[in-house]
């Protein structure tokens, strides 16, 4: 039953096994030395230091069990990480005293289960129940190809389905702000202008919110970040509707697709370090 499957009673199964056992052991003594079981139950008082000593790791087992069940922290086929044990995978177990994951290269690791409680760990049902899985990936554009748009880019980016509307209501702003500031007839530098990659920032917003595999519900922007050595940075952010992980690589590959061929369109160049091809080209 669904039910059973997210609160497993394995542990708990367990534990009563282990009263049987001890109980049993103690009316066996009780039967072969003809004292009363119930007096030799009452001694165990004094040896209590002992049994919590030798069930130590059964007792902290059992209470983190309990945690677990109460909390709903862990489930049978949640999909946990935990980097310190070398865990990756599904949980397809929750006994006594371990939780059996199987790893993603089909290896198991076997966790002890009070250390779910003791240390931290990853559960990605949280991804699964809200329906999205993040794509975060960031576009590397080559600073020196960075420029104003002038007359020729701004016609076709109009052409541009996606940015039809939006170049209309941007011309339409800007010569609007230069004027009320007396800007048209300045040096191009003072007057606000579009840049290419600031439309490409939009493009790839627009491209987003309308792909059928992104879930509109979930955050999704496209960013700029600090430019380093390495060019400036435009990130992707989004949530893909499908968390099957090939169906996953599948949506973030088919929009990365897209976007890197339709740079060039934009007079952008990807930042990339040279490779032998380019120092052989310089040679000759």
């Amino acid at each position: 039953m669904p039910r059973s499957k997210e609160r497993p009673i394995k542990s708990y199964i367990q534990i009563v096994i282990i009263l049987v056992y001890i109980f049993g052991i103690v009316f066996m003594i009780g039967l072969l030395t003809g004292q009363s079981p119930w007096v030799l139950i009452s001694g165990l008082g004094a040896l209590t230091a002992v049994i919590l000593l030798i069930f130590r790791d059964t007792i902290l087992s059992f209470v983190s069990g309990m945690q677990i069940t109460s909390y709903g922290l862990v489930h049978v086929g949640d999909w946990i990480e935990m980097p310190q044990y070398g865990a990756d995978g599904d949980v397809v177990e929750i006994a006594l005293h371990t939780v059996k994951v199987q790893n993603w290269d089909k290896t198991f690791t076997i966790i002890p289960t009070h250390k779910l409680t003791a240390d931290s760990f990853k559960n990605w049902r949280g991804m699964k129940e809200a329906g999205g899985r993040r794509i975060k990936r960031a576009i590397y554009f080559d600073q020196n190809s960075i420029r104003f748009c002038d007359e020729t880019l701004r016609n076709k980016f109009e052409s541009i389905h996606l940015l039809s509307d939006y170049m209309k209501q941007k011309n339409e702003e800007l010569a609007q702000y230069n004027k009320e500031h007396n800007l048209e007839d300045n040096h191009q530098i003072h007057r606000r202008r579009l840049t290419n990659i600031g439309t490409f920032r939009i493009y790839a917003e627009k491209y987003i919110s309308g792909h059928p595999k992104i879930n509109q519900n979930l955050t999704h922007m496209v960013r700029q970040l600090e430019p380093g050595p390495n060019g400036l940075p435009m990130e992707i952010y989004c949530f893909a509707n499908d968390t099957v992980w090939q169906n996953y690589e599948a949506i973030q590959a088919d929009i990365f697709d897209h976007l890197l061929a339709v740079v060039q369109e934009f007079d952008l160049r990807i930042f990339q370090n040279p490779s032998g091809k380019d120092f052989s080209s310089i040679i000759k």
